[in-house]
Order: C-alpha cells, then sequence, then structure tokens
C-alpha cells in the first residue's frame, strides 16, 4: 500500500499544542514531538469501528491490548513478557513523575544523562527529590555516549534511580548492548531502580542499527528495571493517551501499583483501540514512515553540511529530533532569534543544554525545506 506522507490535514484550530502555539503568526512549528502525518488507516479504521459501537464507558484493560502488547514485545523486541508485568497509563510523563514518588523518599536522589527529554529534569524536583544530572560525552565515532567515569564521581550515597532515555531523545542515539551492559552494572554496583523510557524504540532509521530493550539483557538487570513504551511516538497516537509500564519484579511492580492507586484511572477506550491496531496492523506504515524519515535525516545532513557549516550536527540514529548545536552563532536567544525568521524550534535550555535547538522533522518534506531555508536565511539575520 502506498501510505501518502507529502500530504497532511490542516491542524489549526483543533487545539494543537504543535500548530496553535504559533497561529496567526508566520512561524513553521516544528518543535514539538509530535508528527505532523495522518496515522496508518488501519488505526483510523479501529477508531472507527469503535467510535460506531457507541458506548464510551470505563475502560479497563482487556485481552486485546494486552495480548497486542505481548505478541508486540516478543515479535519485535524478543521480549517474552507476561501480562501481569503490565500496567496501562495515560502517558510516559506522569509515569516518570510517579516513578519518582514509588522508588525514593524525600532525602533521595535521581540520577540521570543531559541533554534529555525536559519531564526527566522536572519529574524529580516536583516530587522534591535532588537531581544529579551527568553530561553524556563523545566517543571515539563521535556518537553521544554516557559518561560513566563522570557518573561514578558523582553518584550519592542516597542514589535510588537512574532514569535512562533509550533511544535518546534529543540526541537520537541508539545505544547499544554494551552500553546498556555497563549502564546496568553501574545500577547493580550501587543499587539503583533503572527506570528506563523506551517510547522511540520502533523510531530507529538507520538500517544497520537496533533496538535492544534494557530488561531484555540479562536477568539481574530485568529485576531492577521498569520498562516505559507507548505506541503514541511511532504511529503519532500522542492525543489518545495510551501508555504501558513493563515492571518484572513484583516488589517493584507492588511499589508502582500503590503510588498510581487513586491517580492514574482507567486509560480511555480509543487509546486502548489505537494501541491494539497499531501493534497488531501498522507494520507496513511503520516500515514506509522510516523510509520517509530516512529521507528527511537526509535532507537535513546534507542541508547542515552545504548551507549551514556553521552549525553542529552529529550522526543520529533514530526518532525524528534533529538536534543542533548553534553555539557558534553566540546568540543570546537562539529560540526567540529563529522565532524572527520564521521556524518554530524546541529551546535547548529545558534540556539541559542552552546553545541547542532540536528539529522535529517527522513532517512532509515540503514543510522541511521550508523551515530550513528559513534557518539558513536567520544565518544572516539579526
Amino acid at each position: 500500500m502506498h501510505y501518502n506522507f507529502d500530504s497532511c490535514p490542516d491542524r489549526e484550530g483543533f487545539g494543537s499544542l504543535k500548530w496553535d502555539k504559533y497561529r496567526g503568526r508566520d512561524v513553521l512549528p516544528l518543535w514539538v514531538a509530535d508528527m505532523d502525518f495522518t496515522s496508518a488507516p488501519e488505526i483510523l479504521q479501529a477508531l472507527q469501528n469503535r467510535l460506531d459501537h457507541g458506548v464510551f464507558g470505563y475502560t479497563i484493560p482487556h485481552a486485546a491490548p494486552t495480548e497486542a502488547v505481548l505478541n508486540y514485545l516478543q515479535r519485535d523486541h524478543q521480549y517474552e513478557a507476561r501480562a501481569s508485568w503490565l500496567n496501562f497509563l495515560p502517558g510516559l510523563v506522569p509515569a516518570i513523575n510517579l516513578c519518582c514518588h514509588a522508588f525514593t523518599r524525600p532525602d533521595e536522589s535521581v540520577m540521570t544523562a543531559t541533554p534529555v527529554y525536559p519531564p526527566f529534569l522536572s519529574a524529580p524536583d516536583y516530587a522534591k527529590r535532588e537531581l544529579i544530572q551527568v553530561p553524556l560525552c563523545l566517543n571515539a565515532h563521535d556518537q553521544w555516549t554516557l559518561d560513566f567515569e563522570t557518573m561514578e564521581a558523582t553518584i550519592q550515597p542516597n542514589t535510588r534511580l537512574f532514569i535512562l532515555c533509550s533511544p535518546h531523545n534529543p540526541v537520537g542515539r541508539v545505544f547499544n548492548r554494551a552500553e546498556l551492559t555497563a549502564l546496568g552494572e553501574f545500577c547493580e554496583r550501587h543499587d539503583l531502580i533503572l527506570i528506563s523510557d523506551e517510547i522511540h524504540c520502533d523510531l530507529v532509521f538507520e538500517e544497520t542499527v537496533r533496538h535492544t530493550v534494557t530488561a531484555t539483557l540479562n536477568e539481574s538487570i530485568a529485576k531492577r528495571a521498569v520498562t516505559l513504551m507507548a505506541p503514541s511516538k511511532t504511529y503519532n497516537l500522542p492525543g489518545l493517551a495510551c501508555a504501558f509500564s513493563i515492571i518484572e519484579n513484583p516488589q517493584l511492580r507492588s511499589r508502582f501499583e500503590e503510588t498510581i492507586r487513586g491517580i492514574i484511572t482507567e486509560v480511555n477506550c480509543f487509546g486502548y483501540a489505537g494501541l491494539t491496531a497499531a501493534y497488531n496492523h501498522g507494520e507496513p506504515w511503520r516500515q514506509a514512515l522510516l523510509a520517509y524519515l530516512r529521507g528527511n535525516y537526509q535532507l537535513i545532513c546534507d542541508f547542515v553540511r552545504n548551507e549551514m557549516p556553521e552549525i553542529t550536527f552529529r550522526p543520529m540514529e533514530a526518532t525524528y529530533l534533529a538536534w543542533f548545536d548553534v553555539s557558534p552563532l553566540a546568540l543570546k536567544a537562539p529560540l526567540a532569534h529563529f522565532e524572527r525568521h520564521g521556524v518554530g524550534l524546541s529551546d535547548g535550555t529545558p534540556f539541559g543544554a542552552a546553545q541547542h535547538l532540536r528539529l522535529n522533522f517527522g513532517c512532509p518534506r515540503a514543510t522541511l525545506e521550508a523551515g530550513l531555508a528559513r534557518m539558513k536565511q536567520a544565518l544572516g539575520g539579526s
């Protein structure tokens, strides 16, 4: 089947966080991480079927979404999970926040690697927990990786959690088995619970690279891992608010379930329908999406190299989020500067990197071309 990623619906006026931010202004929104593409037709049909049922009562985790998740984990990630390990959730951001409450006390600390998705940095603060930020470093291949030496030097006796983004948002790395195993060993040495946000795991567009679910590395790591996943980024379903956690360790699972009790209630019926259709029938669309994203990524690589060499853009392997180092431009306010020239990007400051910007290339190629042209124009403007 042919899927059209070049033509997308007008999103203005539908309460779109992404598009309504700049409503009435000549600014292309290439910021927050949702794509502009219409979702897979199989998902749209499943939602229509659910709508046609006409009754939208409270919906509990039932056989269809549970089996879809378990089959997906086995088929795509060689992970033989059990239904009892799952908890369905309305999103990963509340899950990350609740993990800070479930697995730490107010006098304990949380570690993560920066730059990183902003809720990783805000969740410990909201929970009144100390946050230890360890910057990612570059390996011999100019790839971002975890800085274990600094992690060892900065960890504290009261540190209880490490929050991992894998694949990584915003730098686009897919950590390999050796890196993940080393992280697991670090967590074992210091008795840390490993929160592994793997929401981008099905957006690996580099064909020679595979994602490894952290909990599948070995039994020891699995016992201290809390895996967080959702179809929302891959299939452009964030508005349906349906995610899930996988916690093998019954003690950890019990602590998490006690914490979310009364706070996390029923996932909506359309979320379950969308998730089920995505995992059962969405693979052809996903493969077509990856091919399109691969083309968009190559466009960015070529454009930066040929037209914007002042900007540093390192190779990435996954996501649809390009991470730009604009420090050579010496801009006092990078985000505002590019907005004045008609392109809306994500500010690097909430990620922990003030002189960086993130561009969402999950959009039609013509939109991306227009955005890059405006960025180039901004390099010569004030």
